[in-house]
């Protein structure tokens, strides 16, 4: 195994070991700080973190606001709140050693204004901004503003030579380093793009020499470039350590931190984990966002599927295809469906799903009462945590706040999932991880071969880091 060296981020010398952040209250100011304490660069999300009470509790985010405007104003008060939180966290736990970064999605609602407000009240705590989903122009700019490095997500080098020309390149000085996020082998949002097959993983060697060779174009040889996704053991990435051809390469662990004694994960997720089995993280493409995501393939995904499933065209009126009337929902409410779809849907409804809910594409889905009741209360509930959300229509953008389509409800409310995940407890904990979102890389089904976790192990961050500094 080669010697695993530092190198120079943001400023100073770290371990070429990062962790991964991690949305809404899974990567916090103490599992990033203990892994900056380690000697690495430790990462807060500020993606709708938690705040604290007088007595140490999270602080429940609750909505008041009878519009979703207002909801979304509260929203972005406990966005700032929390990172802040965080950061002020990690700062101490990490005893000023290594780096703390702060992660944010772009496509996050109000993500400028979250940043903004986060560094302002957590000034001098927080070494750089790592940012994706989207294409984050203006982070160069907050990064300037603030003196701290940034790190932009991309996926490819196209992805970075638009970013550079539009944008990085008049703060080249505080490039920190480009994180290649593997499309298809890292968890929470993946940005493969239309062009690509979500079914055909390439090898990411090829992807990131071409990324090396633009930022060589642009003068940033000694760059670093942090390769996220699909990393378990070093020693699987030996040709990729002080490669010539590579340049200076640092390693994103987002999955492995999860396991660990500081990870705020519930129990129950992290019981999960260690039973997994190697195909059980799924990649699929129902996020309110429009972004493909890796998940572990629970009851939660099982029911969005059920939905896709249970679909059918429709129309008002008979047309050339749809020429079959039916009565449809508790209302019977006349629809012309393809005559041999129509025994399709009695089927469905026979075993109760009986609620025919309309999508964008002029199809209908058929739920159970329940769910159905569901659907249109997390859609009313809305809080606007996107900039653009496909499940609820919201737009940040005004006046309408809409984005102009007819809400979707073959997918979700993320960040009502999310926050279930996050704060699973008690004696339903196991019952609630799998009627909610669990994000992770493909990777996942590896704590329960590898013998670091045997007899369920878990480490602290410290002997995670010190365990992965020896390749195995």
């Amino acid at each position: 195994m080669k010697a695993i060296n530092t190198l120079r981020m943001g400023g100073t010398d770290v371990l070429p070991l990062v962790e991964g952040g991690k949305g809404v209250s899974v990567s916090t100011g103490a599992s990033a700080g203990a892994w900056a304490a380690a000697g690495g660069a430790g990462t807060i999300s500020i993606v709708n973190a938690d705040s604290y009470d007088e007595q140490g509790h999270p602080v429940p985010q609750i909505y008041h606001g009878r519009t979703r405007r207002e909801r979304h104003e509260e929203l972005v008060d406990y966005a700032i709140r929390g990172g802040i939180a965080q950061a002020r966290i990690a700062h101490e736990v990490s005893g000023g050693k290594g780096r703390i970064h702060a992660n944010i999605l772009w496509e996050m609602a109000a993500s400028e204004r979250v940043i903004t407000g986060v560094l302002e009240g957590a000034r001098g705590m927080i070494h750089g901004l790592t940012c994706g989903a989207g294409m984050p122009y203006r982070l160069a700019d907050i990064a300037a503003q603030f003196g701290v490095h940034y790190y932009p997500i991309v996926s490819s080098a196209r992805a970075f030579n638009a970013l550079w020309k539009r944008s990085y390149s008049k703060a080249s000085d505080l490039l920190g380093g480009v994180v290649y996020e593997d499309p298809w082998r890292a968890g929470g949002h993946n940005g493969l793009s239309n062009t690509e097959n979500p079914f055909a993983p390439e090898d990411p060697y090829p992807r990131v020499l071409a990324l090396r060779q633009a930022m060589r174009g642009f003068g940033l040889d000694n760059t670093p470039i942090i390769m996220a996704g699909g990393v378990w053991w070093l020693e699987e990435w030996q040709d990729w350590i002080d490669s010539e051809e590579l340049g200076p390469i640092a390693f994103q662990f987002g999955t492995r931190p999860l396991l660990t004694t500081e990870s705020p994960i519930p129990d129950a997720w992290k019981r999960r984990l260690l039973t997994l089995k190697k195909g059980d993280v799924y990649l699929n493409r129902f996020s309110p966002t429009g972004f493909y995501s890796s998940a572990v393939n629970n009851g939660f995904l099982h029911e969005l599927r059920q939905r896709a499933e249970h679909q059918v065209p429709f129309a008002t009126e008979a047309t050339e295809e749809l020429t079959a009337p039916y009565g449809v929902g508790p209302r019977k409410r006349e629809v012309f469906l393809k005559p041999e779809d129509v025994a399709r849907v009695q089927q469905w409804e026979s075993e109760g799903f009986v609620e025919a809910l309309r999508t964008p594409d002029s199809t209908l889905i058929f739920v159970t009462p329940d769910r159905a009741r569901m659907i249109v209360a997390d859609q009313t509930d809305c809080m606007g945590c996107l900039s653009e959300c496909k499940f609820s229509n919201w737009s940040q953008r005004g006046p309408s706040y809409s984005n102009g389509h007819r809400a979707d409800p073959r997918s979700f409310c993320i960040q009502k999932t999310l926050q279930a995940a996050a704060h699973a407890s008690g004696p339903d904990a196991d019952k609630v991880m799998d009627e909610n979102l669990m994000f992770g890389g493909t990777n996942a089904w590896r704590f329960g071969t590898d013998p670091f976790y045997a007899n369920g192990f878990v480490p602290t961050t410290k002997q995670l880091v010190e365990r992965i500094m020896t390749g195995k």
